[in-house]
């Protein structure tokens, strides 16, 4: 079983079924208005207005009875991060009963699983529970995340304790030079400090103090790319230093962060075609590799576009992203969206999971949710008061 979850496991720095009866196919790619620069003529009919409420139709008939929430159909996988999108979506949506479903298994592991580990929650994990491997800080935040969202939300404090436990978890993994340790792999070898996981934690972690000016500190030495003013990866390999999702989360996250960041991650865009479908679809991928179209990252993308009110990129995007539909195995009228629209490459050169773009995903689903409810995760969060010096995405000729 470990085997399988090493061939399902997501990088972290950072599934056949066509849905012709379901949504509208398009011919050709949808155009990105504003940043290929072509003029807004799309013609075609979207979806009907019923595919939000049919992907979380779906996205519930992935809940098993123990709360938890499978990644993709019939995998018998689940992901800490997508636990944490659904509860997520849920809130946003008023389904505070299946939210809570989420939340209460993680309650519940504190005394076995998040202590046993000496802090953190697996990454990984079967179905049943059983079977959790590698602890990613990241993922961990997503759930803090969550459980902020759900007292926000609630006027309640029902999960504090574990809330309490994340927080100081995620602060005692922060090292002299300001950054987090990423976690613990497997084989017990450490995590290295990975920038999604710390600008995650940086938003999830509340209010603004000397944990989140260290966070700044160690991104702006390490982290920032002066010549191109983005933040970076820096990984082993530099062709890897630049990824969709940092210029995403970036522009989520940190408040006042310049708005051409969206016009940088034009870098990232390519058109492939569906497997599912065979048709032509518009979006972005991981990295510069430009070989798959990443749907979780593309929506990403659609909610940054209409944060930053370009609701024509953000409607063009998420028109794409329909087209992909793909119809649940368990219900005729429940569907969801596919992590990729073709096989190819992760962030990185290793290839993806073999049904990643023939089986629908939460993380894809769950942020094309966000957009079409224009909820953003991080904006509870967004406006901390950093002061006007720390700022160094605006500080370094940025405009």
């Amino acid at each position: 079983m470990k085997t399988k979850f090493l061939l399902l496991m997501v990088s972290v720095f950072s599934l056949h079924s066509c849905m012709e009866d379901v949504t509208t196919v398009y011919d050709q790619p949808i155009p990105l208005m504003e940043v290929l620069e072509i003029p807004a003529e799309n013609t075609q009919t979207p979806p009907s207005s019923s595919s939000t409420e049919q992907v979380f139709e779906w996205m519930g008939h992935m809940q098993t009875d123990n709360g938890l929430i499978e990644s993709a159909e019939n995998t018998n996988f689940v992901s800490l991060y997508d636990n944490a999108l659904a509860a997520l979506a849920f809130i946003a949506n008023g389904d505070t009963a299946r939210a809570e479903l989420i939340l209460d298994y993680f309650d519940q592991q504190l005394e076995t699983e998040f202590y046993g580990n000496n802090g953190g929650f697996f990454q990984y994990r079967e179905i049943s529970g059983e079977n959790g491997s590698r602890i990613w800080m990241g993922d961990n935040a997503w759930l803090l995340l969550a459980v902020n969202h759900y007292h926000e939300f609630t006027n309640s404090n029902k999960y504090q304790h574990l809330a309490y436990e994340l927080e100081n978890w995620l602060r005692s993994l922060q090292t002299e030079d300001g950054g987090l340790q990423g976690g613990i792999n497997e084989d017990g070898t450490l995590i290295p400090k990975v920038t999604e996981g710390m600008i995650t934690a940086f938003n999830a972690v509340r209010g603004f103090d000397d944990f989140h000016m260290g966070i700044l500190k160690f991104l702006e030495e390490q982290r920032w790319d002066l010549t191109e003013k983005v933040l970076i990866t820096k990984t082993q390999n530099p062709a890897y230093n630049y990824a969709l999702d940092l210029y995403t989360l970036g522009y989520l996250i940190l408040e006042d962060f310049p708005v051409d960041i969206l016009t940088k991650a034009t870098r990232f865009l390519n058109s492939q075609t569906a497997t599912a479908q065979g048709k032509l679809v518009n979006g972005y991928c991981f990295d510069d590799d430009k070989d798959v179209v990443w749907l979780e990252g593309t929506a990403q993308m659609a909610l940054a576009f209409k944060a930053a009110a370009q609701t024509g990129n953000a409607e063009n995007i998420v028109l794409n992203i329909e087209s992909t539909f793909i119809q649940s195995s368990g219900s005729e009228t429940a569907i969801g969206i596919p992590y990729t629209t073709n096989h190819g490459t992760n962030f990185g050169a290793t290839f993806l999971w073999d049904h990643t773009d023939i089986k629908p995903t939460i993380s894809s689903s769950a942020w094309y949710l966000f957009v079409k409810q224009s909820f953003n995760p991080f904006q509870m969060e967004k406006n901390k008061g950093i002061p006007a010096e720390e700022k160094f995405w605006t500080n370094s000729g940025a405009n």
